[in-house]
């Protein structure tokens, strides 16, 4: 992923902010030899502190076999994307027919080691840590191994650890551009408002604002 100087985050209080409230991803795992990546869209639960990401996947999975082959691995995360019509992008002094379009978007992308737990009673917390980022209101039943009502379903699954070793970061939202093309952008996301065009904004704002 190309990330320039206008398009990294401000601080890594940034992209940790974003990454709490977008828990969906995929999961790209190198594939055997010659073969493309494997890439698996799942929920996960990041936690700063640890340094990790939790997830879990079913025993079945092809992908399973592939994380124990090779364990680097990364979880990339991408939302509030637009596209952003040419004529927006214009600048001041020029046709608005010769503005270039563009997406904007956030993008997290975390490089992991990932840790394969096999244990019943190592998951269970694991398991109630994830449970708990979705569910924080509660409402579901304790996860115990060997008791009901999750712990037969253990054997059906492991739960993995991505321990996260790097982070790259992207929010794309013109910051290269003039004020006065923001503006134009700006406004033009507000007259569309189209799905993802108003949190777009705000990110184009709060950027501009530092």
């Amino acid at each position: 992923m190309l990330i320039h100087p206008w398009d990294a985050p401000q601080h890594d209080t940034e992209w940790q902010h974003w990454l709490a409230a977008h828990d969906f991803g995929q999961l790209a795992v190198n594939g055997p030899s010659g073969e493309p990546p494997f890439v698996q869209p799942l929920h996960f639960a990041y936690d700063p502190g640890r340094g990790e990401a939790i997830a879990h996947l079913a025993r079945a999975n092809p992908l399973l076999p592939a994380l124990e082959a090779a364990p680097q691995v990364v979880l990339s995360v991408v939302d509030d994307y637009v596209y952003v019509p040419g004529p927006w992008q214009a600048e001041p002094d020029g046709p608005t027919e010769h503005g270039v379009p563009t997406s904007f978007y956030a993008a997290v992308q975390l490089r992991c080691t990932a840790h394969l737990v096999d244990d019943p009673a190592e998951m269970a917390p694991l398991l109630d840590h994830q449970v708990g980022h979705f569910q924080p209101e509660g409402g579901s039943s304790t996860v115990l191994a060997g008791e009901p009502p999750y712990g037969r379903l253990l054997s059906g699954i492991r739960v993995v650890r991505l321990e996260v070793t790097g982070v790259r970061a992207k929010f794309k939202y013109a910051g290269k551009r003039s004020t006065e093309v923001q503006d134009r952008i700006a406004a033009g996301l507000v007259e569309r408002g189209g799905p993802r065009d108003a949190v777009a904004r705000e990110h184009l704002l709060r950027r501009r604002q530092g």
